[in-house]
């Protein structure tokens, strides 16, 4: 009996090995390996050392800021022309003016001084009241499109501050203008 043990126990031996290596064709296919987790991403870059950055400043404040001639330099504001002996805007200077009405309406601090003046043809009486004429008229067409009034104010030059000496029409035609200038600023 012990030999029949024996051989019993020698068979499982032999058949064991041959069961554990993948069994009989068409049998349920090996497992896969278990998963293995992710490995945890890099940690973010540090981020680049912080400097003492100054806000920008919106265009209002740094105006607000600057000084009256400062802000006449810049031209903020364009010069109107007139046709000879006459204070009717042209039909080319309402877009002027229009653009200068949204410049002050945006920085409703400014003041202006509209100053008309006029060529050198005429007597200096009819020139300082054409020169009137032709401020007051930009006046009233800056106010009718909501410029506040008490901002603007009027002179006359009439002819006696020209941009050209040379009696030319050319010459003639660049002093008969408008000229916008920003005299202060209301208070804040």
């Amino acid at each position: 009996m012990r030999q029949t043990v024996l051989a019993v126990a020698l068979t499982g031996l032999v058949a064991l090995p041959a069961c554990h290596h993948g069994g009989p064709k068409g049998g349920p296919p090996p497992m896969p390996p278990a998963p293995v987790a992710p490995a945890t991403p890099p940690p973010a870059p540090e981020p680049p050392p912080s400097r003492d950055v100054t806000p920008v400043e919106d265009e209002y404040t740094r105006m607000r800021k600057m000084a009256t001639d400062e802000i006449e330099r810049m031209g903020l504001l364009s010069e109107i022309h007139f046709v000879y002996d006459r204070a009717d805007i042209r039909e080319e200077d309402r877009a002027v003016l229009g653009k200068n009405a949204d410049a002050l309406k945006r920085f409703d601090f400014l003041k202006v001084t509209i100053e008309g003046h006029a060529d050198e043809r005429g007597t200096v009486e009819y020139n300082l009241a054409l020169g009137e004429r032709r401020a007051k008229a930009a006046y009233d067409y800056l106010v009718s499109l909501g410029v506040a009034a008490d901002r603007l104010k009027t002179v006359s030059y009439g002819k006696e501050v020209p941009l050209c000496q040379q009696s030319t029409e050319d010459c003639w035609a660049r002093n008969r203008r408008d000229h916008f200038a920003v005299t202060s600023k209301a208070r804040p």
